[in-house]
């Protein structure tokens, strides 16, 4: 009996071996399989591919990331077991891929955020994202966001209160992230996004849930076993990832659900049903004297209404990925620009001239009208996010063959672009790991290559939030440095970096914050 059961065992274990290694043959020695392999990479293993490389901590997993990055530049592939997965960072190879109008499908590794988002803008493809970009993007036109600058500023004094409370004129050393993130979160659900205030206690459980589910979502890249939704559930990781998939969902409903109930109250009169998304500006309802701004989940209501393709499934999907991908890539760009400006005095003390001189006439206030004559701070923000862009990957599903300018790439292939080191490669951006803001003056500009730097990426699907973003960035770092001198605790090439969902510290980043006394100015 237990012969036979030894021999059922082994018979079981050799067929699947067996199996396994007629498919890694088949994958190998077809054309695709034998293209792939012309592309250099690390060394992979039989059927197993590269799965040891990608089996450890999410830190070493960067650090190999980079390496490979330098030492096959300007393209490398791993074998992800019998899946080909090849990287690009090169300028060129990054302008013909996010310009194709073929490959505009995200990556497998997108699976993974479907339970989460679902087909948000982020994941949906084909008509559905064509009709949900149509209709979001109004609500982005600059004309709008001039809207939201109430918001910004209110955010921004409110934090910056909050800071000055705990200092004494010896200043206070605060950690960056869950500040930033608390305030960017704010930000984004407080009227821009849903309208709707939110508790404290919410908030600390979102970003909680957030940060789990990113560390869940790294976790389950490197182990292709467990991205089926029925092993992670036997798993203790899968059931925190159902905890903060309830979580995350039940954040958004209750958002959601209590904007409807307001429009319920009144009657839906502050509810456009009568904006077109071909129209250039949200038009005020007709009967109101005074038009009342729309936030992004007024709009996907209104949408709703018209019966335009957003059902309330399709409501919550949006609202899910805009507040996690509004308020999560925000706030780690803030994280950076803070670091960096108080690392480097002297860049600090030229921006907050600026900033001094362009706010004088306006009691140190930032407005819609006197923002965009803060031309060195944005420099200030670009060079951050060449160095540290918050989304440092972005990967495709390629299902035709892609001619690139260095390599051909199969179809079936996943094809990633490191955006990370894109804005590193020392053959675009002279002593590529120093922050040099003066990368960004007009003058210096002049004939860059215009696929070296795109934090947003580029093309089609580009970020529809940017201008939305950047307005952000510089009506806070404005308050800010109008406000407070920063001093670095550390510096940011110690920072060791996760590669999550947006490139996160693995510890606390800590600055301190020193007041201005404009008494004494």
């Amino acid at each position: 009996m237990i012969f036979t059961l030894s021999y059922i065992i082994a018979s079981i274990l050799f067929s699947g071996v067996f199996l396994l290694t007629i498919v890694y043959f088949y994958v190998h020695l077809r054309t695709e399989g034998r293209l792939c392999n012309l592309i250099p990479g690390p060394k992979s293993y039989p059927i197993i591919g590269n799965f040891l490389d990608l089996a450890g901590h999410p830190e070493d997993l960067w650090h190999a990331g980079r390496r490979n990055s330098i030492k096959y530049y300007p393209v490398w592939k791993i074998w992800a077991g019998i899946w080909p997965v090849v990287t690009i960072y090169h300028p060129d190879d990054a302008q013909i891929l996010l310009t194709s109008t073929k490959h505009l499908e995200k990556s497998v590794i997108y699976d993974l955020l479907h339970p989460w988002l679902q087909d948000g803008l982020i994941n949906s493809k084909g008509e559905k994202w064509i009709s949900r970009r149509k209709i979001l993007t109004p609500a982005f036109h600059l004309h709008n966001l001039r809207e939201y600058m109430d918001c910004f500023i209110n955010q921004t004094n409110h934090l910056i209160n909050n800071i000055k409370s705990e200092s004494g004129s010896n200043g206070v050393i605060k950690e960056l992230m869950p500040l930033l993130t608390t305030f960017t979160l704010n930000t984004i659900v407080v009227e821009t996004t849903t309208g709707i205030a939110i508790e404290e206690n919410d908030i600390e459980q979102y970003k909680q849930s957030v940060y789990e589910f990113g560390e869940t979502f790294i976790y389950r890249t490197c182990r292709p076993w467990l991205r089926s939704e029925f092993l992670l559930k036997l798993t203790s990781k899968g059931r925190q990832y159902q905890k903060n998939l309830n979580d995350l969902h039940s954040f958004t409903k209750k958002i959601i659900e209590k904007r409807k109930r307001y429009y319920e109250e009144t009657g839906g009169k502050y509810l456009d049903s009568s904006m077109s998304p071909d129209k250039k500006d949200l038009q005020p309802i007709q009967g109101i004297q005074k038009a009342k701004k729309l936030s992004f989940l007024d709009i996907l209501l209104s949408a709703a209404e018209r019966n335009e393709s957003v059902d309330d499934r399709g409501i919550q999907e949006e609202i899910d990925t805009f507040i996690f991908a509004g308020h999560d890539t925000t706030g780690m760009a803030l994280l950076f620009i803070i670091l960096l400006l108080a690392e480097h005095q002297d860049i600090q003390n030229r921006v907050r001239a600026e900033i001094e001189e362009v706010l004088a006439d306006n009691n140190g206030e930032v407005n819609f009208d006197n923002i965009k004559h803060l031309t060195y701070l944005e420099c200030c923000i670009k060079e951050a996010l060449r160095l540290y862009p918050s989304v440092s990957v972005i990967s495709r599903k390629i299902h035709e063959d892609l001619v690139l300018k260095h390599c051909y790439v199969p179809r079936g292939t996943t094809l990633a672009l490191r955006i990370f080191d894109t804005h590193r490669d020392p053959n675009f951006w002279p002593r590529p790991n120093v922050f040099d803001p003066d990368r960004f003056l007009p003058e210096n500009s002049l004939g860059r290559h215009p696929f070296s730097f795109i934090p947003f990426s580029a093309g089609s699907r580009n970020c529809i939030g940017q201008k939305f973003a950047m307005l952000v960035l510089k009506t806070f770092m404005a308050g800010l440095l109008y406000n407070f001198y920063l001093e670095p605790q550390e510096t940011a090439a110690n920072v060791r970096l996760l590669p999550e969902l947006v490139i996160r510290p693995a510890h606390s980043v800590d600055v301190k914050f020193v007041p201005i006394n404009r008494d004494r100015c």
